[in-house]
């Protein structure tokens, strides 16, 4: 090849490259990648105390408070169930405003009916989410969440190690943020008040 075709060549090359980069930004700036709902943007599909079954779809809508424990729970679970009922409370929010989702991670203990009395002697609006081992399992990937039995585990008063965090949802489905176990009440209410005003 010579000279000339050789310049040519690369001119012909950075034109298509131009062309290219050009293509991708207007594509973006038109359609924009989708940011997934919920954290990790997985699937899952669990049974609502409220009737149905309620899936990642069904995050967007209403900014969400969404906490992973079990019934059985000796302290993290209550005080946080507690803590979300007050900090809506005291915001001056109901259930329409910020909804609280309750996730069991002990599908063989908590049946729909224990997740259902447990989560409404806290709130009747609180959901309680529900499923066997394979759909808590996925429910658990779609936010990161972990979760194992200690202490006497073939017993029947096993205790379960799990992820202490409270996700915040935003009206669209899509995570904003976490609020970790004890954190202090005008960080944790702040965070509460940019998630249902942004």
């Amino acid at each position: 090849m010579t000279n000339k075709g050789l310049r040519n060549f690369r001119i012909v090359l950075w034109v298509l490259v131009a062309i290219v980069a050009i293509g991708a930004t207007a594509l973006y700036m038109f359609r924009p990648p989708q940011r997934p709902l919920g954290v990790t943007g997985q699937e899952f599909a669990l049974a609502s105390t409220k009737g149905g079954t309620f899936t990642q779809k069904d995050l967007a809508g209403t900014p969400s408070l969404i906490f992973f424990g079990y019934t059985f729970c000796p302290d993290v679970c209550p005080t946080t169930l507690a803590e979300t009922t007050a900090w809506r409370a005291q915001l001056g929010l109901d259930a329409d405003d910020l909804r609280i989702i309750f996730v069991t991670v002990d599908p063989q203990r908590d049946t729909f009916d224990a997740v259902k009395g447990y989560v409404e002697g806290f709130d009747p609006s609180i959901i309680g989410l529900v499923g066997d081992q394979a759909a808590t399992d996925k429910a658990k990937a779609a936010f990161g969440v972990f979760s194992e039995k200690s202490g006497d585990v073939e017993g029947e008063f096993y205790l379960v190690n799990h992820t202490a965090l409270t996700f915040l949802i935003d009206k669209n489905g899509q995570f904003q943020s976490t609020i970790s176990y004890e954190e202090a009440q005008d960080t944790a209410l702040a965070k509460v008040k940019r998630l249902v005003e942004g």
